[in-house]
């Protein structure tokens, strides 16, 4: 019995033993690298405000700093979590090999994600449009505000944040209403068949001089598009810049309808094809 109970006594004492002896070895290697993982993300957030500003004296592109950023943050976190890693006493060749594997395994499940990176890439390099810009991707209208490594952030005329994928883009038509640094309006207006169109268009054309945010030059361009039942369709196309889109489409609106009241022009309602005047 009494062997017994000394058996017991060492097995503990051992077990005690060895116990403290891997704290002893091992709590001081990940105290280490908790450090290194705190002041190893600090610095990297940090060193991100330093390379921005650098980036922006070196005149480096609005659409270009933020990718970069993004790039090399995610490279310096991966290399301070195996700095961190290392330091517990986990050999790094043998680590290595299991990020790859990791690696080639969440790259078969996220195929979707590698090719908006890869779009990413390509419209970095090959620039259809750039950050400011004025876009249209499908059904996707907005100011372009950031270009990230898998997205494209798009603000839209009514503040909203778009979050478009970096692959629908390249897969899509992009229609750029920045590129040439003028967009032109696509309105419609409808008179009735018994107005004279000449004077209609000059009445038009004059009014739309006044509109602050209408470019006088390119000439608004004045037409008959169509003809329905009731009445004839003009298309009046006027110009303006990008950024004025929204204001200048219902300042022209508002200009052509006071046009119309000052000037008696009537239209036929679609209850019939009597004619009615236009309020102010």
């Amino acid at each position: 019995m009494d062997n017994i109970l000394s058996l017991e006594t060492l097995t503990k004492y051992l077990d005690i033993k060895l116990l403290t002896s891997l704290a002893l070895e091992y709590i001081p290697k990940i105290i280490g690298a908790i450090l290194v993982l705190w002041l190893g993300f600090k610095l990297i957030k940090k060193l991100d405000k330093i390379l921005s500003k650098s980036l922006e004296k070196l005149q480096i592109s609005d659409t270009m700093r933020p990718f970069i950023i993004s790039l090399l943050n995610t490279f310096a976190k991966i290399v301070t979590v195996l700095v961190a890693v290392s330091i517990i006493g986990v050999k790094l060749s043998g680590l290595v090999a299991v990020f790859a594997a990791m690696g080639f395994a969440i790259g078969l499940s996220l195929q979707g994600s590698l090719g908006n990176f890869a779009s990413g890439i390509l419209i970095l390099f090959l620039k259809p449009y750039e950050v400011k810009d004025w876009i249209q991707v499908g059904d996707s209208f907005g100011c372009v505000e950031e270009i990230g490594i898998f997205n494209t952030l798009l603000i839209t005329p009514g503040n909203k944040t778009l979050i478009v994928p970096n692959a629908k883009i390249t897969d899509d038509v992009v229609t750029n209403f920045s590129k040439k640094g003028i967009v032109r309006l696509e309105l419609n207006v409808h008179i009735p068949y018994s107005e004279d169109f000449p004077k209609i268009k000059t009445l038009i054309e004059s009014e739309l001089k006044s509109v602050q945010n209408v470019l006088n030059e390119p000439k608004p361009e004045i037409g008959i598009e169509t003809f329905d039942s009731h009445n004839i369709v003009l298309a009046v196309r006027p110009y303006v810049k990008p950024d004025h889109y929204w204001d200048a489409t219902f300042e022209a609106h508002q200009a052509i309808k006071n046009l119309f009241n000052k000037n008696n022009v009537k239209v036929a309602y679609s209850e019939g094809v009597e004619l009615g005047n236009i309020g102010a």
